[in-house]
C-alpha cells in the first residue's frame, strides 16, 4: 500500500506547466511540522495533476494551510555530479484549510473542482 496524507503549509507558491500531450500539472513546496522542540520541518513536493492541478494554482499561494492525500513516488535520473535521487508525493486530493485572506474568492474547493 503506497498511502500518504500531510498537513502542512506551502513553502512556495504553485507552478504550472504543461506535459506532453497538453496535460496540466502544478509543483507546490509543502512545509510539514516535525513535533519536535526545535520546531524542525519536513519539506516535501508535491504534484497534482489535471483540473486539481488548474485549481490549486488558482487559489493557493505561498503560505496557505493544506491537506494532502497522494502517494510516494520516487525518481533517478543522471546529474553531471552522478546519479540523484528524490522521493515526492503524487496528489490524488487536495484540501484547502485555511481560509483566503479579503479579496480572495471564497469558493469551497468542492465547487471549482465541479466546474
Amino acid at each position: 500500500m503506497n498511502t500518504v496524507m500531510l498537513v502542512g503549509n506551502l513553502a512556495s507558491d504553485v507552478e504550472l506547466r504543461e506535459v506532453g500531450d497538453g496535460k496540466k500539472v502544478a509543483s507546490f513546496l509543502l512545509a510539514v511540522d516535525r513535533p519536535t522542540r526545535d520546531d524542525a520541518a519536513d519539506f516535501i513536493w508535491i504534484s497534482a495533476w489535471e483540473r486539481q492541478a488548474e485549481v490549486c494554482v488558482e487559489y493557493l499561494a505561498k503560505g496557505h494551510l493544506v491537506a494532502v492525500e497522494g502517494r510516494l513516488r520516487s525518481r533517478s535520473w543522471e546529474h553531471e555530479d552522478g546519479k540523484r535521487h528524490a522521493i515526492d508525493v503524487t496528489a490524488n486530493r487536495v484540501e484547502f484549510i485555511s481560509r483566503p485572506s479579503r479579496g480572495e474568492a471564497q469558493t469551497p474547493v468542492e465547487e471549482a473542482l465541479m466546474a
